[in-house]
């Protein structure tokens, strides 16, 4: 068994075991170690930040980076205690706060299906348990990581919260298929939707610059008559905090992707320490022989 999976399945069942505040402040430690190495992801995450307040001196930047690995420290630290959580008093806690569930009842009572387009922040694996605890069983789709088992560790943890989750690749059949039959059932369909530097992605501006993000919430969305719902997702001193917008009209892909970019660029730069971008997002940030095969796509 590979070493990351061994720790993966050690934090699972140790995390779970300590006092809540033991295991929060073990997190943290570890969180403000990282801001203090500034290894290349955190220099990743300051410049990601830096986009969403371009108006933060250093001091304050210092401080936001520091905070965001708090947040992406308490979000792993919640992952890991999940499993011996009650989902049901879980549900309950994140019930009175949720705003816009009425866009997504809406969605149910037409019959139409909804999909749910969420970025990297907080907790949205507890939005997901939120939504099993409303809704009952949605369908997420999740990339086939290396090696094999600490994929299935990570599907086996979601599947344990209710959710459906299909394979990026390698699955009996193609995702989009799924989704598609699981939307015209009236399902709820979950995906993650601020990063995707693929041959596939929209071209979007995102603060102000140009990036590429995911098609497949608002093709999915066109292609079934779903309602397109962005969400954002933020933690609060002692819970979460889940807003499911209004859906977005869905004239072109192109288009209804670069609205769910407006969205969700106003929910983060309302609460930048709790989206967990430590990854190159901008193109401007790409290697210049990825950046230039992305332009020749894109040209095309």
């Amino acid at each position: 068994m590979n070493l990351a999976t061994l720790g993966y399945g050690a934090g699972w069942r140790l995390i779970r075991l300590l006092p809540e505040s033991w295991a929060r402040g073990l997190f943290r430690a570890g969180a403000d170690h990282a801001a203090r190495k500034n290894g290349a992801g955190v220099q990743q995450l300051r410049k990601n930040l830096r986009r969403v307040v371009p108006q933060a001196g250093e001091e304050e930047l210092d401080e936001l980076v520091r905070d965001s690995l708090r947040s992406y420290a308490r979000y792993w630290c919640e992952a890991f205690r999940l499993p011996s959580m009650d989902l049901k008093a879980a549900y309950e806690k994140c019930d009175s706060q949720v705003s816009g569930v009425e866009n997504l009842d809406a969605a149910i009572k037409n019959g139409t299906g909804a999909v749910v387009a969420l970025p990297h922040s907080g907790n949205w694996d507890m939005a997901g348990v939120w939504l099993v605890g409303h809704s009952g069983t949605f369908t997420t789709v999740a990339e086939r990581l290396k090696p094999e088992s600490l994929y299935r560790k990570f599907v086996e943890f979601r599947e344990t919260l209710g959710f459906e989750v299909l394979p990026l690749h390698g699955g009996d059949r193609p995702p989009a298929t799924v989704l598609a039959e699981r939307l015209r059932d009236n399902k709820v369909v979950c995906l993650l939707a601020d990063r995707d530097l693929t041959s596939s992605g929209v071209p979007v501006t995102f603060f102000g610059e140009q990036t590429l993000m995911p098609a497949g919430p608002a093709h999915l969305a066109a292609t079934t008559g779903a309602a397109l719902l962005p969400v954002g997702c933020w933690f609060t001193a002692d819970g979460w905090h889940f807003r499911i917008h209004p859906p977005i009209k869905v004239g072109t892909v192109q288009a209804a992707t670069q609205a769910v970019a407006d969205v969700f660029a106003a929910d983060i730069a309302a609460h930048p320490a709790d989206w967990h971008m430590l990854q190159q997002l901008w193109l401007a940030d790409l290697p210049e022989k990825r950046r230039a095969a992305l332009a020749r796509r894109l040209a095309r």
